[in-house]
């Protein structure tokens, strides 16, 4: 099993990289965000790699760090994700907004990804909220403070959507309530949550 691959950028396609070592040009297919952070062709790389077997294939896929990889295997462990949802979903947001969307039960969040419509993103959101708690450290927020992703994220979710409404961005609103829940604590009421949560994008603005 491949763990690991340092080598020379052979070549960068839509959905892979050619990873040359020693010689031999691995194929690895990562997310778009994997692909754009790699140098130019011919500059030295380092991915951390996923070996699938299948009876046909063998295939690579890699990733910037190992919390990446954590994350890829964990979304593949709903039923209706494979490699290609996972590495879609991986590429349109990153791990701590990932982090972040499961722990708030934002399928809206989730459901940006190709492939992932509202039912699977609810799927998601649902089974991984307990799991992604043993890969992913606490969400780090404004002020150093912390969010442990085991909390209960109903009335957070509620007024995540609120603020969204109100026109700010996803991950603002996110981001506010967060700090919101780490100062005040999580049985603040939707209502209190909404209208710190004003107060900490104004400050911020």
């Amino acid at each position: 099993m491949i763990g690991k691959l340092t080598g020379l950028i052979d070549e960068i396609g839509t959905d892979f990289a050619v990873i040359d070592v020693g010689g031999v040009g691995y194929v690895v297919h990562c997310a778009a965000r994997v692909l754009s952070a790699l140098p130019q062709p011919g500059q030295r790389a380092s991915l951390f790699v996923e070996t699938q077997m299948r009876e046909d294939a063998i295939r690579l896929f890699g990733f910037t760090t190992s919390e990446e990889r954590e994350w890829f295997r964990l979304l593949q462990t709903v039923q209706g994700v494979g490699a290609k949802v996972a590495l879609s979903i991986l590429s349109t947001q990153t791990i701590p907004d990932l982090a972040r969307a499961v722990a708030f039960e934002d399928k809206a969040q989730v459901g940006r990804a190709q492939g992932v419509g509202p039912k699977l993103a609810a799927r998601i959101v649902a089974e991984l909220k307990d799991k992604a708690a043993s890969i992913t450290a606490p969400l780090h927020v404004a002020q150093g403070a912390v969010v442990n992703l085991t909390r209960p994220a109903g009335a957070a979710a509620e007024a995540v959507s609120a603020l969204v409404n109100l026109g700010y961005a996803q991950a603002q609103a996110s981001q506010a309530i967060a700090t919101v829940v780490a100062r005040e604590g999580k049985d603040l009421p939707l209502q209190a949550l909404i209208r710190e949560g004003l107060r900490a994008l104004s400050s911020a603005a």
